[in-house]
This record gives C-alpha cells, sequence and structure tokens, in this order.
C-alpha cells in the first residue's frame, strides 16, 4: 500500500538566515542546495530577490547547478498598496528570478492589515489576489502563498482570515501555507483553525509554517499533517530568527519512522545526520549534543542499567534503530558507568575484558579519576589508556621528562608577534632527544615542540592534527586556586578522539592531555606496535637461548 506524500520545503537559506548568528556566504547557499538536493527535499526557498545582491546572484548561480529532485523558490510579498502589480519592484524581481516556484506572504491578521499596512480589509484582498494571479500569468509556474500570521488572525477575525486564503484560492495559488509567525499557538487551536478553514474552503492544499516560540514547533506541524497537511516548511536544525523554525530533521524522522508518511526518495532518510551536521559546519556553529534523531547524544547511554538493557535489545532505551537516520550509538564512560558499559565500548577491541577483576580496577580508577575532576564521556584516547594499564597492553612510545615555557616580552622582541616558545625534553628508546619551538601561545607551541621531537623516530606524527582545544574551572569555589580540567581534541589518519588533562596548572594540564594525545596516537599506529611486537618476540626468544644453553 502506497504511503502518502508529504512535500517537503525547506528555508534555511531564507527564513533560517535571519537567525541570530546566522550568516550564509552565496557559496554556503549554493553548496547547502547541493546537499538538500542529494537528501530528496522537494524545495528550496532561495531568498527574497531585490533585498539583497547576494540573493540576486543566488539566483542566478543556482541555474548552473544540475540538480537531480529539488525545485527552486523565489520569496516575496504581495504588491505595494499604491501601486499595480506590473509596477511593483519586488513582483518584478520574482518574475526575473525565473525559479521554479514562487511563494509570496501577505496580511492574513487584521491587527497587521490595519497597523502595519495601514489599508482597507478589502484593499488587502485585493492584493493578495491580484498578486498571485500576476505571478502567475507572467512566470508560467506555481506561485505558493504564505498566510502570514494566520492562526493569530483566525482567533482575532476568523471570517477576515478566511476571506484572504480565499483571495490567494481565487488568485491561483496552488499551495497555501498557514504560518504561526509568532510561534504561539497551542496545538488544539492550531487543529481547530485548520478544521474550520477546510470547511468553508474544502478542496484547498494546505502547507504549514510554525516557529518555536513556545517550543511546539514538532507538535504543532505534526497536527497539522493530522488535519489533512501536505507540505511542510522548515528549516535544518530549526535554526531561525528568535527561537527558530521548526526543525526538519525532527519532522522527518517522525513523519517517516513514526507516522508512515512519504517524505524522501527511498533510502535517503540515511542521509539525515550528515545533512543536520554539514549545515552546522556551513554556520559554524556547534549544534545541541541532544538534538533528537541527529545529534551525536541522540542515542549516547551512560548509565550501567541502560547499557546493559541496550545490549540484550536496544528496543529497551531507544525509540528508533539509529542507522535509520545515519546516526549511531554511543556507549559513555563516567563515574556512573557499569561494567556493562565497558565490556559494550570495548568488545570488539579488548576481548578479554571478559575478565570481571579488570573490569572492576578500571571502573574503579575512572570513578577516582572522575572524583578528581577528569570527565572521560568524551575523552576516548585517554580512557583507552587507562583500559591499557589494566590489562598489559599500555606500551609507552616515549618518556616525558619536561617541559619549558618561554614567552619574550614586547621589550625585548618586538617582532615576536606575540609567539611563545617551548621546548620539551623526552626519552626515546636510549637516546634523550631536547627540542624547542614557536608557537602562537603555550599548547600550540608545545604541541610544535613534541611534533618536531618525534617526527624522526616516528614520522607517522606529521599525521596527528589538533582539532579542539577546551579548559573548564573544575572546582570554582576554590577561585585561583581551582583546578582546570583541560580537553583536546585530535585527528589522526581518520580518527577523532579525544585526551584530558587535570591540574591546578592550565599549562600543565594541557602538557599532560597532550602526551596522552601522542602515545594513544602511536599505541594505534600499526607499524609502531609491531615493532613493540618484534622487540618482545625476540627478547623472549634471547631470554630462552639463553636458559637452554
Amino acid at each position: 500500500m502506497a504511503r502518502k506524500k508529504i512535500e517537503i520545503y525547506d528555508t534555511t537559506l531564507r527564513d533560517g538566515n535571519q537567525g541570530e548568528g546566522v550568516n550564509l556566504s552565496l557559496a554556503d547557499k549554493l553548496d547547502i542546495t547541493k546537499e538538500l538536493d542529494a537528501v530528496g527535499v522537494d524545495f528550496v526557498e532561495g531568498g527574497w530577490p531585490g533585498s539583497n545582491p547576494k540573493d540576486d546572484e543566488y539566483f542566478s548561480k543556482v541555474r548552473d547547478l544540475e540538480l537531480q529532485h529539488l525545485r527552486v523558490v523565489a520569496f516575496g510579498s504581495t504588491h505595494r498598496s499604491d501601486a499595480a502589480p506590473s509596477e511593483d519592484f519586488f513582483l518584478q524581481k520574482l518574475i526575473a528570478a525565473k525559479a521554479d516556484v514562487t511563494c509570496i506572504f501577505g496580511k492574513t491578521w487584521d491587527l497587521h492589515v490595519e497597523q502595519a499596512l495601514r489599508v482597507a480589509p478589502d484593499r488587502n484582498l485585493e492584493m493578495i489576489q491580484n498578486s498571485v494571479a500576476h505571478l502567475k500569468e507572467q512566470t508560467g509556474n506555481p506561485v505558493f502563498y504564505d498566510a502570514e500570521h494566520f492562526f493569530d488572525g483566525f482567533k482575532s477575525d476568523p471570517g477576515y482570515a478566511i476571506a484572504s486564503i480565499q483571495a490567494a484560492v481565487d488568485g491561483g495559488a496552488e499551495r497555501v501555507i498557514l504560518c504561526d509567525t509568532n510561534g504561539g499557538v497551542m496545538p488544539h487551536e492550531l487543529g481547530h483553525a485548520i478544521r474550520e478553514l477546510r470547511k468553508e474552503i474544502p478542496a484547498i492544499k494546505l502547507g504549514i509554517h510554525v516557529h518555536n516560540d513556545g517550543g511546539l514547533a514538532v507538535a504543532n506541524t505534526l497536527r497539522a499533517i493530522e488535519e489533512g497537511v501536505v507540505q511542510v516548511h522548515g528549516t535544518i536544525n530549526g535554526i531561525g530568527e528568535r527561537c527558530g523554525n521548526v526543525d526538519l530533521t525532527s519532522i522527518l524522522g517522525n513523519l517517516e519512522l513514526k507516522m508512515g508518511y512519504e517524505c524522501l526518495p527511498e533510502g535517503r532518510l540515511k542521509g539525515l545526520t550528515n545533512l543536520s551536521r554539514k549545515v552546522w559546519e556551513y554556520l559554524g556553529i556547534q549544534g545541541p549534543t541532544g538534538q533528537p534523531f541527529v545529534g551525536p547524544s541522540a542515542f549516547a547511554h551512560k548509565g550501567g542499567v541502560h547499557v546493559s538493557a541496550v545490549q540484550r535489545n536496544p528496543e529497551t532505551y531507544e525509540h528508533i534503530d539509529p542507522e535509520l537516520v545515519g546516526n549511531s550509538r554511543k556507549i559513555l564512560i563516567s563515574e556512573l558507568a557499569g561494567g556493562s558499559n565497558l565490556k559494550a565500548k570495548l568488545s570488539n577491541r579488548y576481548p578479554e575484558l571478559e575478565d570481571n577483576s579488570a573490569v572492576k580496577a578500571i571502573l574503579n580508577e575512572v570513578q577516582d579519576k572522575e572524583h578528581a575532576g577528569y570527565s572521560f564521556e568524551n575523552a576516548d584516547g585517554s580512557f583507552d589508556l587507562v583500559v591499557r594499564k589494566h590489562i598489559g597492553k599500555y606500551r609507552p612510545a616515549f618518556d616525558p621528562i619536561y617541559y619549558r615555557i618561554y614567552s619574550p616580552s614586547n621589550e625585548e622582541h618586538s617582532d615576536s608577534d606575540g609567539l611563545i616558545e617551548a621546548s620539551v625534553k623526552i626519552g626515546i628508546d636510549d637516546h634523550v632527544e631536547l627540542c624547542a619551538a614557536e608557537g602562537n601561545g603555550p599548547v600550540d607551541a608545545l604541541n610544535r615542540a613534541m611534533q618536531k621531537t618525534l617526527q624522526e623516530k616516528y614520522p607517522v606524527v606529521k599525521d596527528l592534527h589538533l582539532t579542539d582545544f577546551s579548559v573548564k574551572v573544575v572546582n570554582s569555589t576554590e577561585e585561583t586556586a581551582a583546578k582546570v580540567r583541560v580537553y583536546l581534541e585530535h585527528s589522526f589518519q581518520g580518527e577523532i578522539f579525544g585526551t584530558i588533562g587535570v591540574n591546578v596548572d592550565i599549562i600543565k594540564a594541557s602538557w599532560n592531555a597532550l602526551i596522552e594525545a601522542y602515545q594513544y596516537a602511536l599505541m594505534q599506529h600499526g607499524d609502531f606496535v609491531s615493532e613493540l611486537d618484534s622487540q618482545e618476540s625476540g627478547g623472549e626468544a634471547t631470554k630462552s637461548q639463553s636458559s637452554s644453553s
């Protein structure tokens, strides 16, 4: 039995771009357009032609993209009250954009007609109908109509709100989108208004566009679908003005997996997590880890009881299979963890952890260290080193001896550009190496000096790159004597991992985290491990020969 189709209309590039801290470049907008097409979204609202040069250029450049599924929409408003449609600047810009679809908004709420437009109610209805009709005639393409503030307008004057919708339909609008522009409507109010509208205009094809000011955007959108709406407007990750728009990632997950609707082409839902994270990257924003369906913590399990149950049956604590949306399960290690967490997280790498005494020892150390200020949730590199020490697989690649930091004063080196000098002394095999390097700050200088010292013996360290650095005060009540927790994230041969250091001295904490990063990376490197195995095997063979002789 075929599933009912719900059209997905993305307005990340227009409405989403109005969010605080959001500023998409033309290249960003074109790249996101291609990403939306790859997932199979139906419509993308590219911008408002005539409002700024970037949006004008977008509609010129987007024609060069070889889009397979996505239809591009140009957005605007009804014509001015003192101008005919053929003379209105913005309507002419919409026509010139040559988009696949045109979408305009108009006033539905009598408050806005009287106080924002300051025109007679009948004149507003004429503006709606005439604008839609003119665009449809001039473009030859579908015209959608956004009924701005519909639900507030319906509460104020239901008859006039419905009359404004009828004007758009009479003008030839193929979709009428009901907007909760202020984001404050309640689900039961929304449902009632849609039912009353459909009684008056039964054949109307409706869309829904809601904001999240009351925290109800997803609930209201799903309620609208239940009331017969066939098109959803929203943004990827819910970005947008004030509290944002409805998050299309949550809408897609719920509609396809919970409610049985068809939104994307078969198999494309698995690209949802990747799409979400790419959009966050374009914005330069760290998205919420607990974002439903697609967040890094959406399927993260920390409590030992939860992990134990999930290992037996994922349905015990997961509402869907994370792979359906391209996400993955994450087992967290902390003082709250149990043996099941440890075994689940490391079963592939260390099958010998079936030894319950080793598991208990590891958990005890994790709990002790977290009590002292550590946090292993994202510090997989540091946690791996703890495990190795307890199962006899900790084989350090080098021995850190000391470090020094030197910061020249401006008087001594006016041309230093703020560079910091660091020197590190480490032992490798039977040798001691001492190297110095400059960097932008002490951690960068230490990292450069460490890499310089190690790269002759271990050239692979050139592939180790610092990707994130964060500091958190652990016991703030101690004020200047408080401990700090330094978290370092590195990328190495396709793996992203974190290490951690805790100390009252931020440089010492950073040094400890840096040491663990290099130790972990080298212990993971196959050539280094094979070399140690060979040396140990050779040593055992020599001992055997000596004893037999």
